[in-house]
Protein backbone atom coordinates (compact mmCIF):
# COMPACT_ATOMS: atom_id res chain seq x y z
CA UNK A 1 0.00 0.00 0.00
CA UNK A 2 1.61 3.21 -1.32
CA UNK A 3 0.23 7.06 -0.50
CA UNK A 4 1.59 9.92 -1.20
CA UNK A 5 0.53 13.08 0.47
CA UNK A 6 1.16 16.80 -0.16
CA UNK A 7 0.97 19.44 3.01
CA UNK A 8 2.39 23.00 1.66
CA UNK A 9 5.17 23.11 0.22
CA UNK A 10 6.52 19.64 1.39
CA UNK A 11 5.57 16.00 0.64
CA UNK A 12 5.50 12.98 2.54
CA UNK A 13 5.55 9.26 1.31
CA UNK A 14 4.58 6.28 3.21
CA UNK A 15 4.93 3.37 0.91
CA UNK A 16 7.21 1.70 3.21
CA UNK A 17 4.92 1.45 5.95
CA UNK A 18 3.62 -1.87 6.62
CA UNK A 19 0.06 -2.81 6.15
CA UNK A 20 -2.55 -1.75 9.16
CA UNK A 21 -5.13 -3.10 10.15
CA UNK A 22 -8.51 -2.79 9.36
CA UNK A 23 -10.50 -0.11 10.93
CA UNK A 24 -6.78 1.78 12.04
CA UNK A 25 -7.09 5.61 11.52
CA UNK A 26 -3.70 7.17 10.16
CA UNK A 27 -2.83 10.72 10.79
CA UNK A 28 -0.53 12.31 9.13
CA UNK A 29 0.64 16.10 9.48
CA UNK A 30 1.73 18.71 7.17
CA UNK A 31 5.26 19.70 6.72
CA UNK A 32 6.62 22.83 5.46
CA UNK A 33 9.44 23.24 4.23
CA UNK A 34 11.23 26.70 4.17
CA UNK A 35 13.86 28.26 1.70
CA UNK A 36 17.43 28.56 3.18
CA UNK A 37 16.27 32.69 3.04
CA UNK A 38 13.80 32.32 5.13
CA UNK A 39 15.50 30.06 7.61
CA UNK A 40 18.26 32.91 7.84
CA UNK A 41 15.17 35.85 8.46
CA UNK A 42 14.22 33.27 10.95
CA UNK A 43 17.58 32.96 12.88
CA UNK A 44 17.98 36.80 12.48
CA UNK A 45 14.97 37.66 14.20
CA UNK A 46 15.65 35.24 17.33
CA UNK A 47 19.19 36.65 17.58
CA UNK A 48 17.37 39.71 17.58
CA UNK A 49 15.13 39.09 20.23
CA UNK A 50 17.84 37.35 22.48
CA UNK A 51 20.47 40.18 22.75
CA UNK A 52 20.24 42.51 25.24
CA UNK A 53 19.56 46.18 24.62
CA UNK A 54 22.17 48.19 25.73
CA UNK A 55 20.17 49.79 28.12
CA UNK A 56 19.58 46.87 30.16
CA UNK A 57 23.90 45.80 30.11
CA UNK A 58 24.58 50.19 31.18
CA UNK A 59 24.85 48.87 35.15
CA UNK A 60 23.11 51.49 37.44
CA UNK A 61 20.30 53.79 35.80
CA UNK A 62 20.21 57.54 36.37
CA UNK A 63 18.14 57.40 38.79
CA UNK A 64 19.66 54.51 40.66
CA UNK A 65 22.91 56.74 40.77
CA UNK A 66 20.43 59.90 42.19
CA UNK A 67 19.33 57.40 44.93
CA UNK A 68 22.95 56.57 45.72
CA UNK A 69 24.41 60.06 45.45
CA UNK A 70 21.52 61.47 47.27
CA UNK A 71 22.06 58.59 50.34
CA UNK A 72 25.87 60.06 51.11
CA UNK A 73 24.73 63.23 51.06
CA UNK A 74 21.86 61.95 54.12
CA UNK A 75 25.38 59.85 55.36
CA UNK A 76 27.11 63.06 55.81
CA UNK A 77 24.63 65.38 56.58
CA UNK A 78 22.76 62.94 59.82
CA UNK A 79 26.94 62.93 60.68
CA UNK A 80 27.08 66.93 60.64
CA UNK A 81 22.98 66.91 62.83
CA UNK A 82 24.96 64.87 65.07
CA UNK A 83 27.42 66.83 66.22
CA UNK A 84 25.47 70.44 66.39
CA UNK A 85 23.08 68.39 68.62
CA UNK A 86 26.35 67.30 70.56
CA UNK A 87 28.32 70.21 69.97
CA UNK A 88 30.58 68.12 69.02
CA UNK A 89 33.85 69.60 66.69
CA UNK A 90 33.88 67.82 63.22
CA UNK A 91 36.93 65.63 61.85
CA UNK A 92 38.66 67.91 59.44
CA UNK A 93 41.36 65.93 57.61
CA UNK A 94 41.68 68.60 54.95
CA UNK A 95 40.92 72.14 56.47
CA UNK A 96 42.36 71.63 59.63
CA UNK A 97 40.63 73.84 62.56
CA UNK A 98 38.68 75.56 59.73
CA UNK A 99 35.96 73.04 59.10
CA UNK A 100 34.89 74.16 62.48
CA UNK A 101 34.99 77.72 62.09
CA UNK A 102 32.63 77.43 59.01
CA UNK A 103 30.43 74.51 60.88
CA UNK A 104 29.74 76.64 63.69
CA UNK A 105 29.70 80.20 62.63
CA UNK A 106 25.82 82.07 62.13
CA UNK A 107 26.37 80.98 58.05
CA UNK A 108 25.40 77.75 59.74
CA UNK A 109 21.76 78.38 60.36
CA UNK A 110 19.42 79.58 58.21
CA UNK A 111 16.27 81.56 59.34
CA UNK A 112 17.52 79.46 62.94
CA UNK A 113 17.46 75.84 61.24
CA UNK A 114 20.98 74.25 61.23
CA UNK A 115 22.07 73.56 57.61
CA UNK A 116 22.50 69.48 58.72
CA UNK A 117 18.90 69.71 59.30
CA UNK A 118 18.25 70.82 55.99
CA UNK A 119 20.21 68.98 54.33
CA UNK A 120 19.44 65.64 55.79
CA UNK A 121 15.55 66.62 54.38
CA UNK A 122 17.29 67.53 51.17
CA UNK A 123 19.19 64.01 50.33
CA UNK A 124 16.48 61.89 51.88
CA UNK A 125 14.10 63.65 49.53
CA UNK A 126 16.47 63.16 46.41
CA UNK A 127 17.46 59.33 47.60
CA UNK A 128 13.82 58.37 48.01
CA UNK A 129 12.92 59.68 44.71
CA UNK A 130 15.61 57.91 42.85
CA UNK A 131 14.92 54.91 44.30
CA UNK A 132 10.98 55.38 43.32
CA UNK A 133 12.04 56.47 39.78
CA UNK A 134 14.20 53.59 39.37
CA UNK A 135 11.79 50.81 40.42
CA UNK A 136 8.96 52.74 38.74
CA UNK A 137 7.10 52.48 41.68
CA UNK A 138 5.47 55.21 42.90
CA UNK A 139 2.88 56.03 45.58
CA UNK A 140 -0.73 57.01 44.98
CA UNK A 141 -1.31 60.49 42.97
CA UNK A 142 2.19 60.67 42.24
CA UNK A 143 3.48 58.98 38.37
CA UNK A 144 6.85 59.13 36.45
CA UNK A 145 6.61 62.44 35.18
CA UNK A 146 5.19 64.10 38.44
CA UNK A 147 8.39 62.48 40.21
CA UNK A 148 10.81 63.43 37.26
CA UNK A 149 9.82 67.11 38.26
CA UNK A 150 10.15 66.78 41.53
CA UNK A 151 13.77 65.44 41.23
CA UNK A 152 14.80 67.83 39.25
CA UNK A 153 13.08 71.11 41.17
CA UNK A 154 14.73 69.40 44.45
CA UNK A 155 18.13 69.13 42.99
CA UNK A 156 18.14 72.51 41.26
CA UNK A 157 17.42 74.06 44.41
CA UNK A 158 20.19 72.26 46.08
CA UNK A 159 22.38 73.10 43.12
CA UNK A 160 21.79 77.15 43.77
CA UNK A 161 22.49 77.06 47.83
CA UNK A 162 25.54 74.96 47.03
CA UNK A 163 26.87 77.89 44.65
CA UNK A 164 25.76 80.44 47.19
CA UNK A 165 27.57 78.85 49.81
CA UNK A 166 30.72 78.66 47.69
CA UNK A 167 30.25 82.19 47.33
CA UNK A 168 30.40 83.18 50.84
CA UNK A 169 32.85 80.69 51.68
CA UNK A 170 35.20 82.74 49.16
CA UNK A 171 34.27 86.06 50.45
CA UNK A 172 34.06 85.64 54.21
CA UNK A 173 36.06 82.56 55.23
CA UNK A 174 39.30 83.79 53.35
CA UNK A 175 41.70 81.09 53.22
CA UNK A 176 39.50 78.49 55.63
CA UNK A 177 38.39 75.01 53.73
CA UNK A 178 36.16 73.10 54.41
CA UNK A 179 36.13 69.65 53.37
CA UNK A 180 32.21 69.10 54.48
CA UNK A 181 31.16 71.86 52.49
CA UNK A 182 33.20 70.87 49.35
CA UNK A 183 31.66 67.61 49.30
CA UNK A 184 27.80 68.51 49.65
CA UNK A 185 28.89 71.14 46.71
CA UNK A 186 30.28 68.38 44.39
CA UNK A 187 27.26 65.86 45.48
CA UNK A 188 24.49 68.65 44.75
CA UNK A 189 25.78 69.77 41.41
CA UNK A 190 26.33 66.00 40.66
CA UNK A 191 22.31 65.27 41.50
CA UNK A 192 21.40 68.34 39.38
CA UNK A 193 23.16 67.36 36.27
CA UNK A 194 22.47 63.79 36.07
CA UNK A 195 18.28 64.75 36.56
CA UNK A 196 18.71 67.36 34.37
CA UNK A 197 20.28 64.98 31.66
CA UNK A 198 16.93 62.35 32.05
CA UNK A 199 15.38 65.74 29.94
CA UNK A 200 15.06 66.42 26.10
CA UNK A 201 15.72 69.79 24.90
CA UNK A 202 12.01 70.63 24.13
CA UNK A 203 11.18 69.36 27.98
CA UNK A 204 14.05 71.60 29.25
CA UNK A 205 12.69 74.67 27.49
CA UNK A 206 9.36 74.12 28.84
CA UNK A 207 10.93 73.99 32.29
CA UNK A 208 13.68 76.43 32.56
CA UNK A 209 11.31 79.81 34.00
CA UNK A 210 10.34 76.97 36.80
CA UNK A 211 14.29 76.37 37.46
CA UNK A 212 15.11 79.50 37.23
CA UNK A 213 12.90 81.16 40.17
CA UNK A 214 13.39 78.18 41.94
CA UNK A 215 16.87 79.26 42.04
CA UNK A 216 15.90 83.47 42.57
CA UNK A 217 13.89 82.51 45.75
CA UNK A 218 16.68 80.05 47.45
CA UNK A 219 19.10 82.72 46.57
CA UNK A 220 16.49 85.55 48.32
CA UNK A 221 15.83 83.29 50.98
CA UNK A 222 19.54 82.49 52.18
CA UNK A 223 20.13 86.66 51.23
CA UNK A 224 17.26 87.18 53.49
CA UNK A 225 18.44 84.83 56.52
CA UNK A 226 22.20 86.62 56.17
CA UNK A 227 21.43 90.10 55.89
CA UNK A 228 21.84 90.70 60.01
CA UNK A 229 25.16 88.71 59.93
CA UNK A 230 28.13 91.19 59.77
CA UNK A 231 30.77 89.97 58.06
CA UNK A 232 33.70 88.59 59.51
CA UNK A 233 36.30 90.81 57.99
CA UNK A 234 34.78 93.95 58.97
CA UNK A 235 34.02 93.12 62.11
CA UNK A 236 37.58 91.92 62.78
CA UNK A 237 38.77 95.24 61.23
CA UNK A 238 36.61 97.32 63.35
CA UNK A 239 37.99 95.86 66.67
CA UNK A 240 38.69 98.28 69.43
CA UNK A 241 39.96 97.44 72.70
CA UNK A 242 40.89 100.01 74.96
CA UNK A 243 44.43 100.24 76.19
CA UNK A 244 45.40 98.81 79.75
CA UNK A 245 48.83 98.44 81.49
CA UNK A 246 49.96 95.07 82.00
CA UNK A 247 51.87 94.85 85.73
CA UNK A 248 54.65 92.20 86.35
CA UNK A 249 53.63 90.16 89.48
CA UNK A 250 56.62 87.64 89.22
CA UNK A 251 60.03 87.56 90.37
CA UNK A 252 62.17 86.05 87.72
CA UNK A 253 65.22 83.43 88.30
CA UNK A 254 68.64 84.66 88.13
CA UNK A 255 69.16 82.78 84.54
CA UNK A 256 66.00 84.57 83.76
CA UNK A 257 67.44 87.97 84.37
CA UNK A 258 70.96 87.00 83.01
CA UNK A 259 69.03 85.83 79.62
CA UNK A 260 67.10 89.50 80.08
CA UNK A 261 70.70 91.28 80.51
CA UNK A 262 72.24 89.91 77.72
CA UNK A 263 69.07 90.15 75.41
CA UNK A 264 69.39 94.47 76.30
CA UNK A 265 73.46 94.10 75.57
CA UNK A 266 73.02 92.53 72.41
CA UNK A 267 70.10 95.25 71.41
CA UNK A 268 67.12 93.01 70.95
CA UNK A 269 64.11 94.32 70.86
CA UNK A 270 60.46 92.87 71.83
CA UNK A 271 57.71 93.39 69.69
CA UNK A 272 54.15 92.78 70.97
CA UNK A 273 50.72 93.75 71.64
CA UNK A 274 49.30 94.73 75.11
CA UNK A 275 46.43 92.13 74.53
CA UNK A 276 48.65 89.75 73.62
CA UNK A 277 48.93 86.67 76.22
CA UNK A 278 51.99 84.99 74.98
CA UNK A 279 53.36 88.31 75.32
CA UNK A 280 52.95 89.05 79.08
CA UNK A 281 54.09 85.26 79.67
CA UNK A 282 57.36 86.21 78.34
CA UNK A 283 57.68 89.47 80.52
CA UNK A 284 56.24 87.62 83.43
CA UNK A 285 59.26 84.96 83.09
CA UNK A 286 61.95 87.78 81.86
CA UNK A 287 60.82 90.60 84.60
CA UNK A 288 61.48 93.16 81.70
CA UNK A 289 58.95 96.01 82.50
CA UNK A 290 60.96 95.63 86.13
CA UNK A 291 64.32 95.45 85.03
CA UNK A 292 64.90 96.12 81.20
CA UNK A 293 62.76 98.12 78.89
CA UNK A 294 63.76 96.92 74.86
Amino acid sequence: MASCFRGGSGISSISSLPSLPHRTRLSVLPVKCLSSRQSRDSDSDSDLRTTPSPSSTSGFSPYGWCAGIGGVGFLETTYLSYLRLTNSDAFCPIGGASCGDVLNSDYAVVFGVPLPFIGMFAYGLVAVLGLLLARKSFPIGINESYGRLILLGSSTSMAAASAYFLYILSTNFSGATCSYCLTSALLSFSLFFISLKEFSVEEIQKVLGVQLCIASLVVAALSTSYSSIEPLSSSLAEANLPFFETEITTSSSPFALSLAKHLHAIGAKMYGAFWCSHCLEQKQVLHLSLTYNF
